[in-house]
């Protein structure tokens, strides 16, 4: 039982527990919720206002923290992730005065699946977003931030519709060079398994890419909520047939056409963007875009230096 677990030395571990079949990093807690740090635990316990957004057709889940009339930001989760990634982040930035949405992208998350998905039909959801949460208002244009996938439509988006939002950032999104770029992922065979438990569920849970995280209480907050109950047990909320069903442009022509502030970060360890995908990228976009990295982040740099993400992103919006 977890009584029985030495927690204080798997809080002390930076990631490296043994994985197998059958768990990943938190399957030593066995559903017992990591310590986390005093900041973590406070921004945790502000609640956003949440709401069911339709969006063409699709109920959309929505984010938000911050009074209203506050200049905004709007921040987009990555590919199987939720909004909730960030819950440990935007409080930091509202208690700074800022107003902070974040919608999960449908499919994933707490929202609808469709039929097909789309860029277009992503930048309608973070549009609406912004509206929902009452940015189009404020004195000032809201500002775009994404991570990982979340920086594709982002960056579409501000390409597309360049009046809308005040700047762009993106946080580990890497685009390729056109002899290194990625496939896709493999067709899933089924759909996502059931687990009986819920700590069983919480003890599978991975990222992807592969990457160790030392602030398991990070990680265990993403895990609960990338679950749901089903019949039969737990489930993953994302749409597992998702990349078979979406239509995709290239976003290589809308970093090259993209106007206004812009602001590319990535993680110094990320394995997605290491030296050819970043010096490809440095020439890709206009010259005018910043450029920056975050020591010591992996790919997923909200778990790995979620402090030096806050810190970064303030500076950027101020």
């Amino acid at each position: 039982m977890a009584d029985d677990l030495d927690l204080a030395a798997i809080r002390a571990a930076t990631g490296a527990v043994p994985e197998g079949p059958d768990h990943g990093i938190l399957a030593p807690y066995q559903g017992v919720r990591p310590a986390a740090p005093a900041w973590a635990e406070a921004a945790l316990a502000v609640e956003p206002e949440t709401a069911l957004v339709d969006v063409a057709g699709a109920r959309v889940e929505m984010l938000a923290w911050g009074p209203r009339g506050a200049p905004g930001i709007v921040l987009l989760h990555g590919n199987g992730a939720h909004a909730r990634w960030w819950s440990f982040i935007a409080p930091l930035l509202a208690a700074e005065g800022w107003r902070v949405a974040a919608p999960s992208w449908s499919g994933m998350g707490g929202s609808d699946w469709r039929e097909r998905y789309s860029m277009a039909l992503f930048q309608a959801e973070m549009e609406a977003c912004a509206e929902w949460a009452g940015l189009t208002g404020a004195s000032r244009r809201p500002v775009l931030a994404g991570h990982s996938f979340g920086g594709f439509p982002a960056l579409v988006g501000y390409a597309a519709n360049p009046g809308y939002w005040h700047s762009l950032i993106t946080l580990d999104s890497c685009i390729e060079p056109p002899e290194m770029a990625w496939e896709g992922p493999p067709r899933p065979k089924s759909g996502n398994r059931v687990y009986e438990r819920f700590d069983e569920a919480l003890a599978r849970f991975r990222l992807a890419p592969p990457q160790p995280c030392a602030n398991h209480w990070a990680l265990d907050w993403i895990a609960r909520h990338s679950l749901k109950s089903v019949e039969g047990g737990f489930t993953w909320r994302f749409d597992p047939d998702m990349w078979y069903r979406f239509d995709r442009i290239d976003e290589r022509e809308a970093a090259r056409t993209a106007s206004g502030p812009m602001h590319v970060v990535r993680g110094g360890e990320s394995v997605l963007m290491q030296a050819p995908t970043w010096d490809y990228m440095r020439g890709l976009f206009t010259a005018s875009t910043q450029f920056s990295t975050i020591p010591g982040a992996r790919h997923h740099v909200m778990l790995d230096q979620p402090l030096a993400v806050a810190t970064l992103l303030l500076a950027a919006l101020a």
